[in-house]
């Protein structure tokens, strides 16, 4: 037959690889009366064009009337996507064709699907038996009953791939699919029975074989109807007897269950179907293939593992006796769903899914689709895991397939919306990847193709009818690849979520709160008041909204961890609150429930923190930074001078521009201390971070004063805010003020006393816009105070002073504690050139003279003075952390001494950190170094304290508290364990003391 000469590009676009080979088939006589156009169109809709034409051919040659087949519009597309798709079924229809008839059935895309009992009197029919009776109707051989189902089976089997192969959409077909792959085996194991009730009567008399009763139970994917083309089906056997001995039953019971096998997978004229896998038994394969209810139901409440219960979820009777599979269920079905309160239970379901993934050959881990990171097992144990921990109160939760699984899960909240969208398109996707490989040769494989060919045919294969576009195998392993990333990323964000663990380990009356329970376990948990806390659980988890439904499920776990916190009733109240103000934010339940630590970091803040909690209350959107570490990392100064520099570059209101970067500070505070509380950063990372956000909000609130007053006047001077104290050392706690002094010079031209006038004019407006109140206003707001008393002369020094008379004030008047000062001096805020002209001139003063035995004598004075006077009255110096024994002030004059004496000597100590010259002063050998490392233990644990006490208790305290729950709160803070506060108390003191020692020692040259 001659081809048309356009049928190359023809075939190009109809996808075959093989040219050659094609127009030689479609030159073969036995498509002589075939249009090559109309076969090489229908053929494009094949996966594979080149082995559908092969099939084609083949097929013709043993049955010439196929032709008729291919002839026919509404008839061509469905064969040519089999003929492309199946290998072994096209070996089917040529091996067997009398079962071409169903090619003569005109298949809708839509799934409609074969009814269960349709198809159970199919196949009993097709082995000779009666589908009311069980009773053989027609004479027939073993071998040839083994023949008749499978051939029947494969039929179905056929029947089935054309509608699926015709479906528009085959992730949404997929389950029907899998409904019916499992109901057709059920079937197959229905008919299986039967025969094998006749052939059991050559070694049993008839009446005993009539007296004993089997039910198959389908495990796995059969028991959930999800099952595969290709697959071991999974069964247990349960049996029961009336009027024979036990024995005698029992071995029948397994005589018909070992006939099951051997007629669905033994020798025969006709390939086996599956194996028929009954290892999930009781002792698996040491145990009886088949027990009784009651043994069953022994071993079950005795030596059961965890991992049965996992796996009796998907039991569903499929086969032989109904009532007394609905037994087995019944009898199953409160092991299952009660199995999570196991100890342990959960840790060893997720120990389960690791060995799996560990004990898959190498050489196979990236291409499994089933086993592997990111495969199917993946979702299962995912969803498996979270049914039977909450399935066990909410009984919505109650199915055996998985995306019905997914749905329910998603439906009452414990998956969010779209991760379970995600999941399910994730898990339909590759068992469709899984479903066109096995159909391919109908072997049992999980594996995706290793050859690029294979894998191009697979690309074609997934997709819905019709023409196929152009796809290769590089679409294909990206978009696999692409889901088991999705796939895993899900599956350990909520297969490990720490609330599944403490959620299995409640009560039923934890779980559901009853009133009398809740109340009771309120008050053994620590709740002072287990009314209140009544009110406000009933708060959160009355009505039926989406919100209402996930604080059920939560709040018996939030419950304990909020009641670890020093007070639980203040934690429960602000959990309220924050939640009542989050409203039914996605994100916020979703962190709740998904993260694996912030919900429980959330807890213990809100009954820890007061500082914190108030800060949320009016900041609640941050607690979203709780779930993700990123989002607690403080931010650089460089970060949050872009944020405020931006916004001051557009026109705006002073109050609106003074209010946007009071809320940054805030907000940034918040962001420290979050971190800090959750142990995320040390303490001097949280003396830097707070006075990075000081020093960009003071230099935003700068240039908002600059900018009122030079819309006035023309600028006279530059200003500079130099940092002291704390602030310079970059050491402060959240309750610190800012120590600054101020500096201006008068620009080129300028009458000197207004210059002056202005700065003062600019420095006021300055402490003033720090200083007001934000709205909305809380009590433990972090106000920024501007203090300006370490300026030389103190308070009765002038505010603001040049930098000229600065260096004549220093060369003429400045007292040794003023020189002390300026070594905690660093640029904070304005001109950049003055900074650095002020820096060489306090450079030059601390560290570029040594000090006399006069100025020596003055500072031992001063501080002795300081010592007796500001020591708050009645105040214990042993207990004060900043001007008490060996607290802060010891620790930082005693450096500040010693830098004084040797900086000009020393580079390493010209730092404003006290941390860093206690290392300098250390490298230098310029004390011993068990007292400096005695020195800096006291000064981090007594900053440590001090900071703590602000953010436990929301007041700024230099004390260490002795109320038993601020100390409690403090020492939690500063990392100590739960109940360890009077540990805390015991190494302050103690390590203040050494401190003392040191300083008094090395300060006085007091010898002790």
């Amino acid at each position: 037959m001659s081809l048309p000469p356009n049928l190359t590009r023809s075939l190009i676009s109809a996808g075959f690889d093989d040219l050659d080979r094609a127009r030689h088939f479609l030159a073969a006589p036995e498509l002589a009366a075939a249009s090559p156009e109309i076969v090489v169109g229908a053929l494009a809709d094949a996966a594979d064009p080149d082995q559908a034409l092969l099939g084609l051919i083949r097929l013709i040659e043993r049955t010439p009337r196929v032709i008729e087949v291919a002839g026919r519009a509404e008839l061509r597309p469905g064969l040519a996507r089999l003929l492309g798709a199946s290998e072994a079924l096209t070996e089917f229809l040529i091996r067997r064709p009398e079962q071409l008839n169903v090619l003569h059935v005109v298949h809708p895309a839509i799934m409609a699907g074969t009814e269960p009992g349709v198809l159970r009197t199919m196949m009993l029919w097709a082995v000779g038996a009666d589908p009311g009776s069980m009773a053989p109707v027609a004479t027939m051989s073993g071998p040839e009953a083994h023949a008749a189902l499978r051939i029947a089976y494969r039929g179905r089997l056929t029947d089935l791939a054309l509608r699926d192969l015709a479906a528009a959409d085959p992730l949404e077909a997929m389950p029907k699919v899998g409904r019916e792959l499992a109901d057709l085996a059920a079937t197959a194991i229905e008919a299986a029975l039967a025969v094998s009730r006749l052939e059991a009567a050559e070694r049993f008399a008839a009446d005993d074989i009539a007296a004993v009763s089997l039910a198959v139970i389908g495990m796995g994917k059969c028991g959930a109807r999800e099952l595969n083309y290709v697959s071991d089906v999974d069964v247990i056997y349960v049996h029961s007897s009336t009027g024979i001995d036990l024995d005698l039953a029992t071995s029948i019971a397994e005589c018909l269950a070992a006939g099951i096998s051997r007629v669905l997978s033994g020798p025969g004229s006709e390939p086996p179907l599956w194996e028929v896998d009954a290892n999930l038994r009781p002792e698996g394969r040491d145990g009886a293939l088949s027990r009784t209810l009651e043994s069953h139901a022994a071993y079950y409440g005795r030596w059961a593992q965890s991992w049965e219960f996992q796996a009796l979820l998907k039991a569903r009777h499929i086969a032989g006796d109904p009532e007394l599979g609905a037994d087995y269920e019944a009898m199953v079905a409160p092991l299952v769903w009660s199995s999570s309160e196991r100890e342990g239970f959960v840790e060893s379901v997720q120990a389960m899914r690791r060995r799996v993934t560990a004990n898959i050959a190498a050489a196979e881990v990236a291409r499994q689709i089933k086993l592997g990171p990111g495969g199917l097992r993946d979702v299962e144990f995912t969803v498996q895991l979270l049914q039977l921990v909450h399935g066990r109160t909410d009984e919505s939760l109650r199915m055996r397939d998985t995306t019905s699984a997914i749905a329910a899960l998603s439906a009452a909240g414990y998956i969010g919306r779209d991760d379970a969208a995600v999941f399910d398109s994730a898990y339909r996707y590759l068992r469709v990847l899984e479903h066109r490989i096995q159909l391919v040769h109908l072997r049992r494989t999980h594996l995706m193709p290793a050859k690029e060919p294979a894998q191009r045919v697979l690309a074609r294969a997934v997709l819905g009818a019709g023409p196929k576009p152009r796809t290769g195998a590089a679409d294909l392993l990206a978009t696999w690849a692409s889901t088991k990333r999705t796939v895993r990323s899900l599956h350990e964000r909520i297969f490990y979520r720490p609330l599944l663990s403490n959620a299995s380990n409640l009560s039923e009356d934890e779980v559901r709160l009853s009133p009398e329970a809740a109340q009771a376990r309120l008050k053994a948990l620590g709740y002072a008041d287990p009314k209140a806390a009544m009110r406000h659980i009933e708060a959160l988890t009355s009505g039926v909204r989406r919100r209402a439904a996930l604080q059920r499920q939560l709040l018996p776990v939030l419950l304990g961890w909020i009641a670890e916190g020093v007070d639980p009733d203040a934690g429960l109240l602000g959990f309220r609150r924050l939640s009542e103000s989050l409203g039914e934010s996605h994100w916020y339940l979703g962190m709740l429930r998904d993260s694996s630590a912030g919900a429980e970091r959330l807890c213990h803040i809100l009954a820890n923190s007061r500082f914190l909690t108030d800060l949320l209350e009016v900041s609640p959107e941050s607690a979203a930074w709780l779930g993700d570490d990123r989002d607690l990392v403080p931010r650089t100064f460089d970060q949050l001078w872009a944020e405020i520099s931006s916004k001051l570059n557009r026109p705006a209101p002073e109050g609106q521009l003074i209010r946007f970067i009071r809320l940054i500070r805030r907000r940034e505070i918040l962001r420290v201390a979050l971190a800090d509380g959750a142990g995320l950063i040390v303490r001097p990372q949280v003396g830097i971070a707070l006075s990075d956000i000081d020093r960009a909000a003071v230099l935003g609130a700068l240039r908002v004063a600059e900018g009122i007053e030079y819309s006035q006047t023309p600028q006279l001077a530059d200003l500079l805010v130099v940092a002291m104290g704390r602030q310079g050392g970059r050491e402060i706690g959240y309750g610190s003020d800012a120590d600054v002094m101020f500096v201006q010079r008068a620009l080129p031209g300028a009458d000197v006393q207004g210059a002056q006038e202005q700065a003062l004019r600019i420095v006021a407006r300055l402490t003033g816009l720090m200083k007001k109140p934000l709205v909305p206003a809380i009590a433990a707001e972090p106000r920024l105070e501007i203090d300006a008393d370490l300026r030389p002369e103190g308070k009765q020094g002038p505010m603001v002073r040049s930098l000229e008379a600065y260096r004549d004030y220093y060369g003429r008047w400045a007292q040794i504690w003023e020189i002390q000062a300026l070594l905690r001096a660093r640029p904070m805020a304005g001109s950049d050139d003055l900074a650095a002209e002020f820096m060489v001139m306090a450079d030059a003063l601390r560290y570029g003279q040594h000090i006399t035995e006069t100025e020596l004598r003055e500072i031992r004075r001063i501080k002795a003075r300081v010592e007796a006077e500001r020591l708050p009255r009645g105040a214990d110096p042993a207990r004060h952390v900043k001007l008490g024994r060996g607290g802060l002030s010891d620790v930082e004059w005693l450096v500040q001494l010693l830098q004084l004496q040797h900086a000009g000597q020393y580079p390493a100590l010209r730092t404003t950190s006290t941390p860093e010259a206690l290392a300098a002063i250390d490298g230098e050998r310029l004390l011993p170094g068990d007292d400096v490392e005695t020195l800096d233990r006291a000064w981090q644990l007594a900053s440590r304290i001090r900071s703590a006490s602000m953010a436990c208790t929301g007041r700024a305290s230099d004390v260490l508290p002795k109320d038993r729950n601020e100390m409690e709160a403090v020492a939690r803070w500063c990392g100590y364990e739960p109940g360890q506060a009077a540990q805390m108390e015991d190494d302050y003191l103690k390590a203040t003391r050494l401190a003392r020692s040191v300083f008094e020692r090395h300060f006085y040259g007091f010898d002790h």
